[in-house]
């Protein structure tokens, strides 16, 4: 209950905050939703499959270095459509009011605050860097120039008390101490 002019400004300020709130959480709502159904479809293996064709049939085409040819151009475009195409195509089928122009415009807004595999794919669809990085990555997996860190790994056993396979195995039961 207001009692004096400035408390009906800190209602009113209040109540605009709520107004403010709401309609940005309800858009984020709509875009976590959107993501969420993606999530999905990029986890599925038909797009998996897709994407792993794509790049089996373009990934020697480029090479790092700072130059790109004209050819990236029309690959990254081809890229895209197939892409997005699938993409847009199985997300109707979730959300029949899904615009993927809105959401690639959503997703550039909000490109500081996302990261994840999820992230990396949809912006490379906007952005030819990520994609020439993406297509570059699988040439050198293809190409067996990746750096494997496996070998500086060594699993080690802290026993505390219980007895190693050894102790098991020679020695009889109930003389452990």
């Amino acid at each position: 209950m207001a009692t004096g002019s400035g408390d009906a400004n800190v209602d009113d300020l209040a109540f605009s905050e709520v107004i403010a709130v709401s309609s940005s959480s309800a858009e984020d709502q709509q875009f976590d939703t959107v993501i969420g159904h993606m999530e999905d479809i990029i986890i599925d293996e038909r797009f998996r499959q897709l994407q792993t064709t794509f790049m089996e049939e373009h990934y020697r085409e480029f090479d790092d270095s700072e130059e790109n040819k004209f050819s990236y151009t029309d690959i990254f475009r081809a890229y895209n459509t197939l892409l997005e195409n699938f993409i847009q195509e199985s997300l109707i089928q979730r959300l029949p009011n899904f615009s993927m122009a809105d959401f690639i415009r959503q997703l550039q807004m909000r490109r500081d605050e996302l990261d994840g595999e999820v992230f990396e794919i949809l912006l490379s669809f906007s952005d030819f860097l990520a994609f020439k990085e993406a297509i570059l990555d699988f040439k050198s997996a293809k190409e067996g120039r990746t750096v494997d860190l496996s070998s500086g790994i060594s699993i080690t056993s802290s026993n505390h008390g219980v007895p190693s396979m050894d102790e098991l195995c020679n020695n009889s039961p109930g003389s452990f101490n």
